[in-house]
């Protein structure tokens, strides 16, 4: 099955709470652009996330609002900061390390939640009854091109909501020389 490529930069996802903190108590973010999967955007806000090491001064947050404080960072964004990369489901915070998180009005640190984002494809309802794939199966996903490279381990989520959409971050794509929008393989393992 084909499918488009989203490249996935740093970001985070913060709760109310920590909006509240970072920003000013009922702060509202702000919507840059809406991102491919429904209801998801990226917000014109940015904070500074901060490790043992370094830090970067300007991380995009992505809304909505969540349950849990999470930065998702790729492996060499881990290294640069000096915080061990453990890759996880987003969710997933068991095991993972914790940052500072800086905005303009204060800082909260998280003790866990940062994570390098496990691969992972959208798929709707309908195109994965159509190809056969259910909500937990394990894909691979070929990128063609003069470095192609073969992603195996590629989590497949499936919901009436979400747009067919692959999903690699930084690292991934820039060893493959991916790009955005860039139509993909994918296929069972």
């Amino acid at each position: 099955m084909k499918i488009g490529l989203g490249i996935s930069a740093r970001h985070v996802h913060l709760t109310r709470e920590a909006i509240d903190i970072l920003f000013g108590k009922d702060y509202q973010l702000t919507k840059l652009k809406d991102l491919k999967q429904l209801g998801q955007y990226a917000a014109n806000e940015k904070v500074e996330v901060a490790g043992p090491r370094d830090s970067f001064k300007t991380v995009r947050i992505l809304g909505p609002e969540r349950s849990k404080n999470q930065v998702e960072l790729s492996v060499s964004d881990c290294i640069k900061i000096g915080v061990k990369p453990v890759v996880k489901d987003s969710g997933d915070h068991e095991g993972s390390y914790g940052a500072k998180i800086i905005g303009p009005q204060g800082e909260i640190t998280i003790e866990k939640g940062v994570i390098v984002a496990s691969r992972h494809v959208h798929i709707s309802t309908k195109t994965a009854q159509k190809e056969g794939i259910k909500n937990g199966n394990i894909l691979k996903a070929t990128v063609p091109g003069d470095r192609e490279v073969v992603f195996g381990n590629i989590l497949a989520r499936v919901d009436d909501s979400f747009v067919d959409e692959l999903h690699l971050d930084t690292d991934e794509a820039n060893a493959s020389l991916a790009y955005d929008g860039q139509e993909i393989e994918l296929s069972y393992v």
